[in-house]
């Protein structure tokens, strides 16, 4: 089918309605049994496909939302690294291969994109107003957040599937009673939600643990408890290019190094950071100075002037690897 729909319908025609209404039962359910509970709301959107009521498309006027700035791959990037939304190119309307979308098609997908948010975010709104009429207000932690970030057409790219800045920066909000809300630079990572709703609710933290609870940034906004953030995400060589290293396997895993100002990206070939750490396997690496080009527009990893952040920043991706290896 195609990759947008803007029916004239009522919320609860969608999924995301009808999973607003689940959650407003189980809430009531909740309170009811005065126990407590914990519930997970799986809304859908606004992946794709871009679909919700037409009244969240009337919310945004397309020609006013922002378009992408850069629509190629960054200059000195592995050929590998970005990738064209194969997901995207499934849909019926959509040019098929790697073949750029129009200006006006961008524009429209956009357009989609925000409208789908809107709508989950009235039927979040559901939810906590149900919350809040319940009186459980005051003593529910609630964490809102997406498992990835999302490209809309910058560096020509879609979807996620890639450790650049926009597919791996995902949104965060922590709301506990209590605790003052504000906005936070601190990194964090998904592996740090689990221990935080523990300290949060005066639960033992299993020490088994490798993520941090982020209690304390949100007792002082300009705390921090990581040094930077992880991510990684795979592809696979050609044929021709793993002959030419003389690799036994295609396998590539692109683990992501993201500090307050850089993100470090190294390419693996047959490696996963359970093992020991091994010079042989790099293929490949990236570093982006986000203060200086906050596009990513160029790969920096082989200007002079940052060969120390480089070396600097590879000590700390091995030292992550050692601590990741199997004992």
């Amino acid at each position: 089918g195609a990759a947008t729909e803007m029916a004239d319908v009522s919320d609860d025609t969608y999924s995301d309605g009808q999973i607003a209404a689940e959650a407003i039962r189980r809430l009531q359910a909740a309170k009811s049994d005065k126990q407590p509970f914990l519930l997970a709301v799986g809304f859908l959107k606004p992946h794709l496909p871009f679909v919700a009521p037409k009244r969240y498309w009337d919310m945004h006027d397309a020609a006013k939302l922002p378009q992408p700035e850069r629509l190629t791959p960054p200059d000195g990037a592995p050929s590998f690294a970005p990738q064209f939304g194969g997901e995207l190119r499934n849909y019926a309307d959509i040019p098929d291969g790697s073949k750029p979308l129009s200006a006006e098609l961008t524009r429209h997908l956009i357009h989609g994109y925000y409208a789908a948010t809107s709508y989950m975010d009235a039927q979040l709104g559901k939810v906590l107003d149900e919350l809040k009429k319940l009186n459980l207000e005051k003593n529910t932690i609630v964490v809102l957040w997406g498992d990835h970030g999302w490209h809309l057409g910058d560096h020509d790219l879609w979807e996620k599937h890639t450790n650049l800045e926009q597919a791996t920066r995902a949104p965060l909000i922590i709301a506990a009673p209590g605790m003052k809300p504000g906005p936070t630079t601190s990194l964090s990572e998904h592996i740090d939600i689990f221990p935080t709703l523990c300290d949060l609710a005066s639960v033992p933290v299993p020490k088994h643990l490798h993520g941090k609870s982020l209690k304390p940034v949100m007792q002082n906004k300009k705390a921090a408890v990581n040094e930077f953030a992880m991510s990684q995400y795979p592809r696979k060589l050609s044929k021709e290019e793993m002959k030419k290293k003389s690799y036994t396997s295609n396998a590539m895993m692109g683990y992501s190094m993201r500090t307050d100002k850089y993100r470090y990206t190294i390419w693996m070939n047959d490696f996963t950071s359970s093992t020991a750490f091994s010079e042989s396997k790099v293929y490949a690496t990236e570093l982006y100075d986000y203060v200086a080009d906050p596009l990513e527009k160029h790969n920096v990893i082989d200007e002079k002037t940052y060969a120390k952040a480089a070396v600097e920043l590879r000590k700390e991706m091995i030292e992550f690897f050692k601590s990741q290896e199997k004992k």
